[in-house]
């Protein structure tokens, strides 16, 4: 998904959440559960945006509705890799959103900072 992509890299947050589908559900590294909804996607992403430092995509597979978006990152003095699988619906927008990061010491780095980042 070239567009969402292109929103991330350019540090646009409003582009990245209008693609959104109203129903996407969002499954988070570090949470058993899924979350559903724009509004509380929108939250995530928001705290997301703020949390990883030095983020670029450095690999994108796609076929059909389906993309993988392979990326690097750091938060404080971990670094981690991750992707981003998305799935478009019919409209284009992303109404599947998983995210999944390597290694654990990065992972337990992004859930300790995403709980401080939505504690606020």
């Amino acid at each position: 998904m070239r567009q969402f992509r292109a929103a991330v890299e350019a540090g646009d947050i409003e582009a990245a959440v209008a693609l959104l589908a109203d129903d996407v559900v969002f499954h988070s590294p570090v949470a058993f559960k899924p979350y559903q909804g724009r509004a509380t996607v929108e939250v995530i992403l928001r705290a997301v945006f703020t949390v990883f430092e030095d983020f670029r995509y450095v690999r994108e597979i796609a076929s059909g509705p389906d993309a993988a978006l392979v990326f690097e990152a750091r938060i404080g003095e971990r670094a981690l890799t991750g992707c981003d699988f998305l799935h478009v619906d019919a409209d284009g927008r992303i109404d599947d959103f998983t995210v999944m990061v390597r290694p654990l010491s990065g992972v337990q780095a992004l859930g300790e900072a995403m709980a401080a980042r939505l504690s606020r």
